[in-house]
């Protein structure tokens, strides 16, 4: 036995830099594969493939205090080829760790997965040394203390003739370090194996379908066979297109800060794979590795689990381009975005042209649109669900189109406006940075400069300018806001809401809620617009019960009754402070809102009263702090019949311009010989409220969609 000592490296600080595949738990199986592939490649020939033999074998143990469970501890796993052997040139490859001259893209790298999920691998190998005389090398790979005090991953147990007389390769893996490995190598079964070696390795199987090896993936219990699979042409499917990609070079040109593309080009092979949704747990795009899955792209048109017709799409991406750059810690593919490229400065390594991950992402995408109409559709679909947010929201046209590229067809509405008010944010900032730089510029100017005149005109204009720019987007979001819910409000009129489609009654509440909703009182939150502008800016209540308002922190109705007080308060059987005005608002002291909602079908003229009823209440049981004598109610339905109003012995004029009635002035009187106060109330059909608030806005919605168009 032999340890194999590095020269010119420290193994033990360059292990690390060679990253495990934690999220691919059968990495080290998928690079023995890959190893006996090519060795039977470097004996037989590519057109010879068939004369080739792989094994997968993994061995456990029956549980010896658990003989009737199917429990089992891990032993070892096996992968024997006839290749061509570990002679020679491959065993001093083997001894150079990033020895890349075995080509095959290799990188030199491959036994460091080995190392970094077993604590032993063996490599027992017959090779032809001369004309007919074999030799059987033995080495074990590890990166266990007494290796590395060595300054060593390998040694070499023993190189010997044999008089066997063919060659061939047992990798055997043993010990997994970490638990869960152990379990899951413990667990896996032949059939489930066999898939993922032809998931894992489809462009390569494509590729020679017509010269498989005989691949076999058997399972052993206390050393004897109980599964068996076999891997032939009928397992692999075909693809059912392929298409070229071409992607163009880019280079940086630092002169101008940005990116140009170049006239040359790299070629790509996409090969696309339909399947049922039972044999295809997702739609995905795999780049390509040397025939092996390395890592995903994101399929823009399609979310991962959808489905058309009951099937799912794979895509596979290869290429040479993406084998050279293909990482040491295998599978991950070091391709450059074009925002790290532009960072780049003149000390950086990057090539002067290079593919960006990004071209190859719009145009794979763009060649599987193309290649599927139903999927295209999607896009449209997206297309058009961006269109219907950016008018319902009013958004900026100019950031919905530069993201347009960046919105998924999987990307929820949520996500869609997320990504542009994030646009939109960035925007506003560098906004409000040139407002505080032109803010400074006008305060360096001097009065006594002789073009003074000329320079505080031109820096005001600039100002001007960026101003309006600035607070587009918030007005747009504020009027956006109002423009939905006069939509709200028109649906729930013209009971085309879900709930009122199929007969469902409009009652109070929904109508109540949509204004201001119940139980609060933050006029701020609310839609009170609807009825005036200024109202949003007032104290108020929201069907809350008079004994619990209060104005300023004390309670409005807190004070010290008289006993014939008491007795009206609570007479015939009612609790009148305890009632629950719709909505009541205090724009200022001695001034009060009152509000009432009557459900559409509610004839309004029964309830002319109630308002009045309230002002009563709140003239002469307030606290003496409070002392309301001016108020205005508002009575909204939408059943009003013009005569049952004006002829119940009222006050009330109709304005049939704006289609509304009004009592100008009403007496509320004070009980307690204290001055009256006063009342105006309007009778309103919500209707016509909608149609109000409709004029408001208007010009202000105008004004934006115009500005965007």
């Amino acid at each position: 036995m032999e340890y194999v000592k590095a020269r010119g490296i420290a193994y033990k600080n360059e292990i690390p830099t060679i990253k495990k595949k934690k999220d691919v738990v059968l990495q080290p199986i998928y690079e023995a594969f890959t190893n006996a592939w090519e060795a039977i490649v470097e004996k037989y020939t590519i057109t010879n493939l068939n004369l080739g033999e792989i094994n997968v074998d993994f061995y456990v143990d029956k549980l010896l205090l658990q003989p009737d469970k199917a429990d089992y501890s891990f032993s070892q796993i096996c992968v024997t080829d006839n290749g061509i052997g570990l002679n020679d040139i491959n065993y001093e490859r083997l001894e150079e760790l990033r020895n890349d001259s075995k080509n095959f893209s290799n990188k030199g790298t491959g036994r460091i997965q080995y190392i970094h999920f077993f604590y032993e691998t063996v490599i027992d190998s017959v090779y032809e040394a001369s004309p007919k005389e074999f030799r059987r090398r033995k080495v074990t790979l590890s990166k266990s203390d007494a290796f590395l005090r060595n300054n060593a991953i390998l040694r070499l147990d023993g190189d010997e003739l044999t008089d066997l007389n063919t060659s061939t390769t047992k990798v055997i893996f043993k010990q997994p370090l970490e638990k869960s490995e152990q379990s899951f190598f413990s667990r896996i079964d032949a059939q489930q194996m066999k898939l993922e070696l032809i998931r894992h390795f489809l462009a390569r199987f494509c590729d020679n379908v017509e010269v498989l090896p005989k691949i076999l993936v058997r399972r052993f219990v206390d050393e004897n066979l109980v599964e068996e699979e076999k891997i032939i042409a009928d397992d692999i499917p075909a693809p059912d297109k392929e298409e070229p990609v071409q992607v163009s070079y880019s280079r940086y040109d630092s002169s101008n800060n940005k990116i140009v593309k170049t006239e040359n080009n790299e070629k790509f092979l996409l090969r696309s794979f339909v399947q049922s949704k039972e044999a295809l747990d997702k739609n995905v795009i795999y780049m390509v590795s040397k025939g092996e899955i390395a890592s995903n792209l994101p399929l823009n048109n399609l979310l991962d689990t959808e489905t058309i017709d009951n099937n799912r799409y794979m895509f596979l991406l290869s290429g040479n381009y993406i084998d050279e750059h293909d990482s040491d810690d295998r599978g991950n593919i070091g391709l450059i975005t074009a925002k790290a490229f532009k960072k780049q400065d003149e000390n950086s390594l990057f090539p002067e042209a290079v593919v960006l991950l990004d071209d190859i992402k719009e145009e794979t995408n763009k060649t599987i649109d193309r290649l599927y109409s139903e999927i295209q559709d999607k896009n449209t679909a997206k297309e058009k669900a961006i269109d219907e947010l950016q008018q319902m929201f009013l958004l900026n046209p100019d950031t919905v189109s530069t993201l347009k590229t960046k919105i998924k067809n999987t990307d929820t509405d949520e996500e869609i406006l997320h990504k542009i008010y994030k646009s939109d944010a960035e925007i506003k900032a560098k906004q409000d940075a040139e407002i505080k730089q032109q803010v400074e510029e006008i305060e360096a100017l001097l009065p006594t400069d002789d073009d003074y005149q000329e320079k505080l005109k031109a820096k005001v204009d600039e100002f001007v300018r960026t101003i309006p720019l600035q607070n587009r987007t918030a007005l747009s979001q504020y009027v956006a806001r109002r423009k939905l819910v006069l939509v709200v409000f028109e649906k729930i009129l013209n009971k085309e809401l879900e709930k009122l489609r199929n007969g469902g009654r409009i009652d109070e509440d929904i109508l109540h809620n949509l204004i201001f909703q119940q139980s609060s009182d933050s006029p701020s939150d609310s839609d009170l617009w609807l009825i005036n502008e200024e109202y949003v800016y007032f104290k108020g209540f929201s069907e809350y019960r008079f004994v619990d308002m209060q104005y300023e922190g004390k309670k409005i109705f807190d004070k010290q009754f008289s006993e014939e007080d008491k007795r009206y308060l609570d007479s015939l059987n009612e609790k009148r402070l305890t009632k629950r005005p719709d909505i009541l608002l205090f724009p200022e002291e001695g001034k009060c809102i009152i509000i009432e909602f009557k459900a559409p079908d509610v004839n309004v003229s029964e309830h002319l009263n109630q308002i009045d009823f309230y002002a009563s209440l709140l003239r002469n049981y307030t606290i003496d702090e409070l002392q309301i004598t001016t108020f205005y109610g508002y009575l909204i339905g939408e059943s009003i019949e013009d005569r049952d109003v004006r002829g119940r012995v009222s006050r009330f004029e109709h304005a049939p311009k704006f289609n509304y009635w009004f009592r100008p002035s009403e007496k509320v009187i004070d009980f307690n010989n204290g001055n009256d106060g006063n009342i105006y109330t309007e009778i309103i059909k919500f209707s016509s409220l909608l149609e109000r608030a409709k004029l408001r806005n208007k010009m202000f919605i105008d004004k934006l969609e115009n500005g965007q168009k």
